[in-house]
């Protein structure tokens, strides 16, 4: 498949740059794949789509403010990604404007306020253009990231080292049911979940499921290569309970229905799967949906408005048809939707 049929137009102005005002609030598309028929309601609404005895799954991971800020005794400016430790106390980060940085060099990472918060060692640029740097070991990685770090916003969303925006990102870009910390982007299709309306739905009869998703950064990367399957896709860590799994499988096998809360959601749950059931495990996935793939767990997902030629794209073009999914697309443009992380969701049956 041409990775140019992944592609869209997208006014800029579509892109969210702040969330709703209330999680619930944000508008949703409900898109029935099987009548090809798309209908504009609300998040909060979503309940009236969702039967007794069908299970929402939902991933739990907890996304490390880990993004961050830093300078090099020239005063020169930098901005980090943290992404996880090779060894105590030593970060895998992305870092901007690393051009000049030399191997030993010592930089000063800033606190919140753009004050010094303690020196740390350049050790090495890696293959990969990424930066290792030693920290020390006498913190945890989560311990300096909640002193220094701000959410981990996409680049499309413009945030500076702002204050103001500080508290209000941390919290926003975090699913109410967040647990289990180590995602450095959040599951974004969750965000529109409060807890009352969680509430609501288990009184309606439906099931809650957790998973875990480490989302990583190359969540963000674009397909570059000419044709989808050309493309290296990233590696996550993945998890699922043996209650959970069990909870899954009851749903299955009693005529329910497997509702995926976002692509992390569904990337764990087919990565998972073995003879139309759920195993329980942890491991590293590198599985890759896109259109042809045969889904074997997910019977329904709700998911974001994802950008053009991604990885993303083509697993909810995988599940509904490309076709299908990109009419949806214009006809979210056409009624001005809010695109991407902080954006409107779609749910599709």
């Amino acid at each position: 498949m041409l990775t140019e049929e992944l592609n869209y137009d997208l006014p800029p102005d579509l892109i969210a740059q702040s969330p709703a005002s209330c999680r619930s609030e944000s508008r949703l598309l409900v898109l029935d794949r099987g009548e090809g028929k798309l209908t504009d309601t609300h998040f909060g609404g979503i309940g009236e789509y969702l039967r007794a005895g069908d299970c929402l799954v939902l991933n739990d991971t907890k996304v490390l403010p880990a993004r961050f800020f830093a300078r090099r005794e020239s005063g020169a400016k930098l901005e980090g990604l943290w992404l996880g430790e090779s060894d105590a106390g030593l970060w895998r980060v992305m870092l901007k404007n690393s051009r000049k940085i030399k191997p030993g060099e010592t930089i000063i990472l800033t606190d919140r306020a753009g004050g010094d918060h303690s020196e740390i060692k350049a050790v090495e640029k890696t293959t990969d253009g990424q930066w290792v740097l030693d920290v020390g070991e006498s913190r945890s990685s989560e311990e300096v990231l909640q002193k220094i770090g701000f959410a981990p916003l996409p680049p499309y969303i413009k945030r500076g080292q702002d204050p103001e925006n500080f508290q209000k990102d941390i919290e926003r870009y975090q699913t109410v049911y967040a647990k289990q910390t180590g995602a450095v982007a959040a599951p974004t299709a969750g965000l529109h979940f409060t807890e009352d309306l969680l509430a609501g739905l288990q009184e309606q009869g439906v099931n809650l499921a957790h998973v875990t998703l480490h989302v990583g950064a190359g969540t963000f990367k674009p397909v570059t290569a000419e044709r989808i399957e050309d493309h290296d896709i990233h590696s996550e860590e993945i998890s699922l309970t043996e209650e959970a799994a069990t909870r899954i499988n009851e749903t299955k096998a009693n005529g329910g229905r497997i509702i995926a809360v976002g692509t992390t959601s569904v990337r764990t749950l087919e990565s998972v799967a073995v003879d139309g059931r759920v195993i329980p495990c942890a491991k590293a996935t590198k599985l890759f949906i896109q259109p042809g793939y045969e889904y074997k767990i997910v019977d329904a997902m709700v998911t974001n408005f994802h950008l053009p030629k991604s990885t993303l794209l083509a697993l909810v073009g995988a599940f509904a048809g490309m076709d299908t999914v990109m009419e949806a697309y214009r006809h979210a443009i056409e009624q001005r939707y809010r695109f991407f992380s902080y954006g409107d969701a779609m749910l599709i049956i």
